[in-house]
């Protein structure tokens, strides 16, 4: 089955967090004065589009992108839908089956125009955090662009996350995935002293 990229693409137009470092792209080495080849440079937020959070961007004790196992974003993926949600609790899993599941998907359509930063969005909430542990799911994945509520200060849903040992995967598009089981990569970048990196997400069914 062919691989689904479910990543946001990075341009200029690309929605940002209020106040965070917007996208750009240039021609820093051109063809015409390198006489070869062209030479890009890019500037741009580590938790612009689709990104992973490491523990560093909310715990200054946590760890850096470049700790972090590649493996938590390559594997298997179960992929449910949770519409129509101001917040997500452990009881919104019920009714799913997730024996034997590391990595979940939710797909909320909380953030409907990815064109446009969204005021407000479905947030998790501790509870949900706590029954994903007990599950053994190690990876959060999500159509929003984070965990807690745009307003949040406390950061409630990331350390009671990083708590319970899951992992953080945000900014996904999923308009046209259905639930059920896929394969997933969405490796980040080995940023050293990284607290967050933008990923090529992709998605390939599990038949």
């Amino acid at each position: 089955m062919t691989w689904i990229d479910v990543s946001q693409p990075l341009h200029a137009d690309v929605a940002t967090w209020p106040g965070d470092t917007t996208f750009s792209y240039e021609i820093a080495w051109s063809m015409a004065e390198s006489g070869s080849v062209n030479v890009g440079k890019m500037t741009l937020s580590l938790h612009l589009g689709t990104h992973i959070d490491a523990p560093f961007h909310f715990d200054d004790h946590g760890k850096r992108v470049i700790d972090l196992d590649p493996s938590l974003y390559i594997g298997p993926v179960r992929v449910i839908h949770l519409p129509h949600k101001v917040k997500i609790e452990a009881s919104d899993l019920d009714g799913h089956d997730l024996t034997g599941v590391e990595r979940l998907i939710l797909k909320t359509d909380g953030w409907p125009d990815k064109r446009v930063f969204p005021e407000t969005i479905p947030e998790l909430t501790p509870s949900l955090a706590d029954r994903l542990g007990e599950l053994g799911i190690f990876l959060i994945g999500l159509d929003l662009p984070s965990v807690d509520a745009i307003d949040s200060k406390e950061m409630s849903a990331h350390h009671a996350l990083a708590r319970n040992g899951v992992h953080i995967l945000e900014g996904l598009v999923l308009d046209n995935i259905l639930p059920g089981d896929y394969d997933l990569n969405a490796v980040p970048l080995p940023i050293v002293e990284g607290d967050g990196s933008p990923v090529r997400a992709l998605l390939r069914p599990i038949l």
